[in-house]
Parts: C-alpha cells; sequence; structure tokens
C-alpha cells in the first residue's frame, strides 16, 4: 500500500474556499486585488497599473473550476505567460467595460469578489483570512522570496559608507531589489540624525553619518518579507545594548507566537507578551512608540498585532515582529510551525548575536549590528 499523493497547492486553496462558499451561501468568488490573485493561482501577476489597487484580471471559483476573468488586451499574454494550465481564460472586448462588469456578466451569483460589484447578487469579500495560513507550497516560495531579499538588501548595506544620503541607499535598494523581480512597497532608510528620532525614517537628503538603519518590505509572487539592517561606522556608545534588547523582544515575540499558534491564540495574546517582555528588558512601556508588526504572508502585515486585537495566530505562518528601542530596531520575517520558528530573510552572511527570550525558554541568533 502506497501513500496517497499530497494535495496539490492549488487544491488546498479551493477547498479552503468551498468551505466559504459553503457557509455563505455563495456560488462563486473572485478576486481582483493583486495579492489574493497570486494567492490563489499560485504567484501569477494581474498588475500593469501599480497605482491601481485592483489588477486587470479577476481570479475565481465556482465550486467546480477555477477561472480568470481579463480584457482582450491582457488575455493572450496572462494566459502564455503567468498562469498555471488549470485556470482557463475568458475575456471582454476592453472598451466594453469595467472588470467588476465583466465578473458581473461571467459568474453565477450569489458570488462575491474583493472589488465592488454594484449589482443585485454581490458581496464583498475580505481575502485575508482565507489566506491563512500558509500552504508547502506558499512556504516553498516564501523561503526563495526571503534569501533573495535579504541578499540584495545586504549587499547594498555591506557597500554603505558615512556620506551616502539616505535617498541614495534607499534609490540603491530599490534597483537591486527590482533586479531581482522583487517589488519594494517599503524601502526607508535612517542615518544618525533620524534613525533615533522617527521609527518611521523616510529617506531625505541627509547623510547617514555614524550609523544607519534599513528597513525593507519587498513583494513577489505576492508574498511580502520584511527586515532591518543596522550598520554602524562610528556607533553611539547605547546602540549595542538597545540593538540586544530589540532582538531579545523580537524573539519574545516569536516564542510567545509559536506558543499561541498551538493553542488556538489570538494576536492580542501575543501582544501582552511584547508587552512583558518590553518590560523584562528594561524599556516598560517603549512598545507605544511603534507598532509591534504581526502575520505576514500576502500582505505586508496580514494584521498587525494590538492590545486588543482578536485575530486568530495560525501555523504554519510568516510572521514580521518589528520592536523598536530608540534608534535601534530588529526584524524579519520568520516562519512559525508547531515545531518552533525559522528566519526567512537571512543569507547566512550577517553577523547575528546569540539572545534568550525573557523567559529564558528559547535561545536564538538575530541579526547583530553591521560594523565598518
Amino acid at each position: 500500500m502506497t501513500d496517497a499523493p499530497a494535495a496539490s497547492d492549488l487544491d488546498v486553496k479551493t477547498r479552503r474556499l468551498d468551505d466559504y462558499l459553503h457557509e455563505r451561501d455563495l456560488d462563486a468568488v473572485w478576486f481582483a486585488r493583486p495579492n489574493s490573485f497570486a494567492w490563489l493561482t499560485g504567484g501569477a501577476s494581474n498588475v500593469v497599473d501599480r497605482d491601481s489597487p485592483a489588477g486587470v484580471a479577476a481570479a475565481g471559483y465556482d465550486g467546480d473550476e477555477v477561472r480568470v476573468v481579463t480584457n482582450d488586451i491582457e488575455a493572450e499574454r496572462l494566459a502564455e505567460e503567468e498562469l498555471p494550465d488549470a485556470f482557463a481564460v475568458e475575456s471582454s472586448e476592453w472598451h466594453a467595460g469595467s472588470l467588476a462588469d465583466a465578473l458581473a456578466d461571467r459568474s453565477p451569483t450569489p458570488a462575491a469578489a474583493d472589488i465592488a460589484v454594484d449589482v443585485e447578487g454581490w458581496e464583498s469579500v475580505d481575502a485575508s483570512t482565507l489566506r491563512q495560513p500558509l500552504t508547502d507550497a506558499d512556504v516553498d516560495r516564501y523561503r526563495d522570496l526571503g534569501h533573495e531579499v535579504a541578499t540584495a538588501v545586504e549587499r547594498i548595506c555591506r557597500a554603505l559608507e558615512p556620506e551616502d544620503t539616505e535617498r541614495e541607499v534607499a534609490a540603491a535598494l530599490r534597483v537591486a531589489l527590482s533586479a531581482r523581480g522583487i517589488e519594494s512597497p517599503v524601502a526607508l532608510v535612517g542615518g544618525a540624525d533620524r534613525a533615533g528620532k522617527y521609527r518611521h525614517y523616510t529617506p531625505t537628503e541627509a547623510r547617514l553619518g555614524d550609523y544607519a538603519l534599513v528597513s525593507v518590505t519587498a513583494q513577489r509572487g505576492g508574498l511580502y518579507a520584511s527586515l532591518t539592517r543596522t550598520v554602524a561606522f562610528d556607533p553611539p556608545g547605547w546602540l549595542p545594548e538597545r540593538h540586544t534588547a530589540a532582538a531579545r523582544i523580537e524573539t519574545s515575540a516569536l516564542a510567545a507566537t509559536q506558543v499561541a499558534a498551538t493553542r488556538a491564540g489570538r494576536a492580542g495574546n501575543v501582544f501582552a507578551d511584547v508587552q512583558e517582555a518590553y518590560a523584562s528588558v528594561g524599556w516598560d512601556g517603549e512598545w507605544r512608540n511603534h507598532h509591534q508588526g504581526g502575520a505576514a504572508g500576502y500582505a505586508g502585515r496580514e494584521w498587525i498585532a494590538t492590545p486588543d486585537s482578536g485575530p486568530r495566530v495560525h501555523e504554519p505562518m510568516a510572521y514580521a515582529w518589528n520592536p523598536t528601542v530608540q534608534g535601534a530596531k530588529s526584524e524579519d520575517t520568520s516562519l512559525v510551525t508547531a515545531d518552533g520558528f525559522e528566519t526567512l530573510t537571512t543569507t547566512g552572511e550577517w553577523p547575528t548575536v546569540e539572545v534568550e527570550d525573557v523567559w529564558g525558554t528559547v535561545s536564538q541568533e538575530r541579526h547583530d549590528v553591521l560594523r565598518r
């Protein structure tokens, strides 16, 4: 007797959609926003205009088959270059109406979509809960993405000089990532004068000076990876202690996430542990100065934890916790499973520091300050 073959990525996702359709008494569900389109199609892109919240095509499921609806400008390209063979592509004349009009014409109803379809029989769908937890194929693609993002960012960081401007560094980051087919919706660079003053150090013409924080959120195939790296030339004396404190808080957040994920916990449970971690390292209340991150996946943050937040903590799932201690920050994207957690945004070539969570239950290497 042989083991049954593992379910495909699409099988896993359509089973979730079967449950959703049954629960909502719907005949179809459609995804036109780029991250959810990518989720259902295994990483395909429906983006032409990056300023638009919706793409040029919608991927849908009606309980029997998966389809993509688009216009006749895009249909051939999507079928040949983007979509898996499982997806039938249907097109309308580009001048005949909007994507929402095409869905209204072609979908059975009642139906749901993540864009507004303003006719009877349609409702909206929030896809975030459907995208959690990650599938095995999601995890494989995430490992590749995390390594490539870390490689691109760390190469830029190793070449930094004190006289570089924040904007020059941000531009270099975007080019390095784009060369790998990776978008960079967030590229923050804070030199010594601004990194200790602001938590979101949007790049300016200021020079880096004595040290710099570089924070990136990058996206490819719908998946998002976030990380921060610290580069020091002539660092202030307080930087090592504050960086280590932030690293201990990040490790504590991951340990708390792993516990919550195996006990059907909520985001608010993890946040309470993060608050405790800040107090334990001598920075009680510092969490008030910046959000602490949360679940990652097909969004930079599928949810951001708050004291009272209620989203379920899943595994296997990516998490990007980003604690800050004035002037210092520790952030990576990590995969949390029932067995523990692993850093996805890593190359193995950046200096690390081994830290414990504040309860002494987990010891892990976190990315340290690179001294130049």
